[in-house]
């Protein structure tokens, strides 16, 4: 027969026994709480909550500018102006020596424009005559269609000729412009792009009866354009 004294001592083994088990299972929570090893390695499948994204690609700033229609066109306006100038450059070293030999003409020029230009030179060689001084310009592209086949552009010049002289080769004399051509005059310039992508002028045409005045001056004092009505025509190429 057990007494009440003898049970006691059980009753307390186990109630120690369950404070020490408890004990165990809270300081078990408590270290999962404070990022033990099982915290360091998250469960397969689950993706950490801070990843190092993957090196990006650098991206030129050409490729976002043509990754749209309008970007393309922006890109092909600037393409056009850059081989209206570099023709302008060389054309202007043809018209010093009356002759094509030397320059890049067929760069920026196709068979018919070059053919039209020479004729041109061939009769300066013939009433010996060359041009001096620099022509000014300024060029704007009035109409592009990218998707066209060829893609096209129309430019438009306001061409200063006033520092840009005849002289007769054999006396050595200027030559004056003709009574009432202006000084400011209005070109126009057809531009289309070949195979390899190359934009090339198929057709110049200036109107020296025409005058563009009204393109924009520069103030001496500043260096910058005074804003002012452009005329018809007066856009540039």
């Amino acid at each position: 027969m057990v007494t009440a004294l003898q049970k006691c001592p059980q009753a307390d083994a186990m109630l120690r026994c369950g404070v020490v088990v408890f004990a165990l299972v809270l300081t078990g929570c408590g270290g999962d709480r404070e990022g033990g090893e099982d915290d360091a390695k998250p469960t397969a499948g689950v993706p950490s909550a801070v990843t190092s994204a993957p090196p990006r690609t650098p991206v030129s700033p050409g490729a976002l500018t043509s990754s749209t229609p309008e970007g393309a066109e922006e890109v092909a306006r600037a393409e056009v102006l850059e081989v209206y100038g570099l023709m302008w450059r060389e054309k202007a070293k043809a018209y010093r020596a009356a002759s094509a030999k030397g320059t890049a003409l067929k760069r920026y020029m196709d068979s018919r424009a070059l053919e039209a230009l020479e004729a041109d030179l061939a009769r300066m060689k013939k009433e010996r005559t060359v041009m001096r001084g620099d022509l000014a310009h300024e060029p704007e592209v009035s109409t592009i269609t990218v998707g066209a086949q060829p893609p096209t552009a129309m430019v438009e010049d306001c061409v200063d000729g006033s520092t840009w002289q005849t002289l007769d080769t054999t006396t050595g004399w200027r030559i004056p412009p003709p009574a009432g051509q202006p000084s400011r005059y209005a070109a126009t310039a057809r531009v289309e792009r070949g195979a390899g992508g190359r934009w090339r002028i198929t057709e110049y045409t200036a109107d020296r009866t025409r005058s563009c005045e009204t393109a924009s001056p520069v103030s001496p004092a500043t260096g910058e354009e005074t804003p002012r009505p452009r005329a018809p025509g007066a856009d540039a190429t």
